[in-house]
């Protein structure tokens, strides 16, 4: 290499380590995230989700110069049980609203992706003709045994969607279980998917969740499924009034759909849209939002005093000789927590 192509060389990398020093820069980053740039949007989640502590200094100086931009947006909360064709319906559901003009961002909280590996990046490549829309954006939920971090970065992740312009949130529960409260405690419309002529056994997850959906929606009704999918609809109609009344007043209602017949698509937007309106009419839509971003303080306060309590030094040298005083009978785990504490 001639000493002229070397220096070429060096000079065009000393210039990529300056745009990518400069691209940290949180003002800019902001400014480019906030003109519709889905590189700086991608990079800002980025931020959030790093575990490095100069990471997070930059992120919140993003998030909270993107603030005063973001809480323009519906909210959808998605869950079902797997199987019961979340990616398909979200594929034709997003579809549908882009055509109808929105800008659509697909969130995904997954607290078991460590373990399992996750469903939502499957999910990706099944959602054909989201990810190829450039007026979609599809993230999966950041790697994270604490559903509590997930939540918090899924939460940051939705402002900053928002700030970039995608009016419309959909915040899909991969894993089962507690994600589904935590999913209702961060959207403003929770949607329930159910399968016709599924046993209880695969369905047990609905009666945690049927008494917090504002909509069920009856998936794969199409072909032999048809019938059952109506005679579905009809009972479960019947169950939900047994549950109490939501405070809001809203009714939830059900619905069928069919993904592969695209089919119920515009009807559910119309519960959606619906929904939106009954709560706005009596002040309930920014009430609701305002009692969520509290609970989330709460949360955060909580989620890091625990961690900074077990990362601190202190507690972690004495911890071992205490759990041998309590297995030998000496403290009580009471006493040890308030030794320790």
């Amino acid at each position: 290499m001639s000493d002229g192509t070397q220096k070429k060389s060096e000079e065009k990398a000393i210039g990529q380590i300056k745009a990518n020093q400069q691209k940290l820069q949180p003002e800019l980053l902001a400014k480019q995230l906030l003109s519709g740039d889905r590189n700086a949007l991608s990079q800002a989640i980025t931020l959030v989700e790093s575990t490095k502590p100069e990471h997070a200094s930059l992120a919140a100086q993003v998030i909270q110069l993107c603030l005063p931009h973001s809480g323009k947006s519906i909210r959808v909360g998605i869950t079902g049980v797997p199987g019961v064709g979340k990616s398909s319906f979200i594929d034709v559901f997003g579809s549908y609203l882009i055509e109808q003009g929105k800008r659509v961002a697909v969130l995904a909280i997954d607290p078991s992706s460590p373990i399992s590996g996750g469903s939502i990046l499957g999910d990706k490549t099944r959602m054909d003709k989201l990810a190829a829309n450039d007026k979609a954006f599809i993230r999966p939920s950041p790697s994270s045994q604490s559903l509590g971090g997930v939540a918090r970065k899924t939460r940051e992740t939705i402002l900053l969607c928002e700030a970039a312009g995608y009016d419309t949130i959909i915040v899909e529960t991969v894993g089962v279980g507690q994600s589904e409260t935590t999913v209702h405690g961060m959207t403003d419309f929770f949607l329930l998917l159910m399968l016709a002529g599924a046993g209880d056994q695969l369905q047990g997850i609905k009666r945690g969740i049927m008494e917090m959906c504002d909509a069920m929606l009856i998936t794969k009704a199409d072909g032999d499924n048809a019938t059952k999918a109506q005679r579905a609809k009809s009972e479960y109609f019947s169950a939900l009034h047994l549950f109490p009344a939501k405070q809001s007043g809203w009714t939830p209602r059900v619905e069928v759909v069919s993904a592969q017949e695209e089919k119920g698509i515009e009807q559910a937007w119309q519960i959606i849209e619906d929904h939106e309106k009954w709560m706005k009419e009596r002040n309930l839509f920014e009430f609701n939002r305002q009692a969520q971003d509290i609970h989330w303080m709460h949360e955060t306060i909580k989620e890091e005093l625990v961690g900074r309590f077990y990362s601190n030094q202190s507690v972690t040298e004495k911890m071992k000789s205490i759990e041998d005083e309590i297995k030998r009978g000496i403290i009580t785990p009471f006493e040890a927590a308030q030794r320790l504490l």
